[in-house]
């Protein structure tokens, strides 16, 4: 598979300047450098964030970075960005690059929202021409009213986000690089946030997320590379490194417990290694993942009692391993809601189809994922891909399960029946 971003060998290290602990002014200095009593500067010091980072993103596939804060993340996504130059190494990019990095980074405070769109599109490289059909979609998206023709500098937070992640996701780029900033907005924007991010991976883009809601991780990202203190830990499909990713951090916590250490959240620090679990021999790719709705059509939203059908295509590389292929549904927090498992038998060379048709979803509304994923019978998963799915729905009631009921109410002799 293609590589949207390569990165070979790329350390990233920062001039670390200390202040002069004594009192000086300009008399002192200027005396001091007329008499040549002066003293000479120190050998500067150098601070390294990053160290031999290999990594590849495959076009079309949704990568998580995880770790503490402190490891990297943040330099690593300003690297594949061109903010930053590696100190060493070499860095590939192929495709038109968007990116949230910072609230208001590239926003001029005093120009208005619709000002700041035409000066971020044409910092990317689109046309006038584009730019005139673009505006109204961006401005449509950010849901900011008349304050689009408001300096920006009056915005809060939330319209900060508002109008950065419409800037960024309507200039047509094909990698998106979004670093934390989808916590500052609210619960209705977010979800329209998630939905737009979904139709980038539906449409083949390219998205790197940092985040440490590492639920989103498991259920939104394809794979994910662990950041810990400037290398890479982990990288792979999204549930194995962040299930990694949770032990090592929960064997931390307990060594800090012991031995009353903060170790923890000291950045710069690894956290402890822990023995690797053995990964399952790949004998077969999944090719394509799709949710489709009662139409046929893909869908990334859907009520709780409508249907869904998983339509999965995989490539085996063993012709003549007995494969099967299990779908599961989690929640926001991670847990498994549902799992079945398909028997395909040793389907050979070539391209093969497999479709699970659940009739009625039976899901309260939130936040979930379908897992996909192709593996030897009776074995680990060896491809695992994750789609998004969000659920809404207006009937009343709550929790993760709408089961089909029926309420029927018997009342006593005499009592005043209640209005329909």
């Amino acid at each position: 598979m293609t590589a949207a971003i390569a990165m070979r060998g790329v350390t990233k290290h920062f001039r670390k300047y200390r202040v002069k602990r004594e009192y000086t002014t300009l008399k002192t200095e200027l005396v001091r450098l007329l008499t040549g009593k002066r003293p000479p500067d120190a050998a500067p010091e150098w601070i390294e964030v990053l160290n031999g980072v290999d990594l590849e993103v495959p076009k079309g596939r949704t990568l998580g970075v995880i770790g503490r804060n402190g490891s990297g993340k943040s330099t690593l996504l300003k690297l594949m960005t061109g903010i930053y130059s590696p100190t060493a190494g070499e860095i590939r990019v192929e495709g038109r690059v968007s990116a949230l990095l910072e609230l208001g980074a590239g926003f001029h405070p005093d120009f208005t929202g619709r000002e700041n769109i035409n000066i971020n599109g044409g910092i990317v490289g689109m046309s006038r021409a584009e730019m005139k059909e673009r505006v109204p979609q961006i401005i449509e998206f950010a849901e900011l009213g008349d304050f689009i023709d408001e300096p920006v500098r009056t915005y809060s937070s939330g319209m900060f986000m508002r109008l950065a992640f419409a800037v960024a996701t309507h200039v047509n780029p094909e990698i998106l690089i979004i670093d934390e900033i989808l916590s500052v907005g609210d619960d209705h924007f977010q979800r329209k946030s998630l939905a737009k991010m979904t139709e980038f991976k539906r449409s083949g883009r390219t998205i790197v997320l940092v985040t440490h809601d590492l639920g989103t991780v498991e259920r939104w990202c394809d794979q994910a590379v662990w950041i810990d203190a400037g290398r890479v830990r982990e990288v792979g499909p999204s549930a194995e490194v962040v299930a990694q990713y949770r032990r090592a951090v929960a064997e931390a916590e307990a060594q800090s417990e012991r031995t009353g250490s903060s170790a923890l959240s000291a950045p710069g620090l690894a956290l402890p290694e822990l023995p690797k679990e053995a990964p399952p021999a790949k004998v077969a790719s999944l090719t394509r993942v799709r949710l489709l709705g009662v139409d046929g059509a893909e869908a990334a939203q859907l009520a709780g009692d409508a249907r869904l059908d998983v339509e999965l295509a995989f490539q085996a590389d063993r012709p003549d391993t007995a494969l099967a292929c299990t779908v599961a549904v989690v929640s926001d927090k991670g847990e498994a809601l549902f799992s079945t498992t398909l028997e395909a038998g040793t389907p050979g060379a070539g391209e093969c189809r497999a479709r699970l048709s659940i009739p009625r979803l039976g899901l309260g509304p939130g936040q979930y994922a379908v897992q996909a994923s192709v593996h030897a019978h009776q074995g680990q998963p060896s491809d695992v891909v994750s789609q998004a799915l969000t659920v809404s729905d207006t009937a009343p009631g709550h929790g993760v399960l709408r089961p089909p009921h029926v309420w029927s109410l018997e009342a006593a002799p005499g009592a005043a029946r209640a209005s329909p």
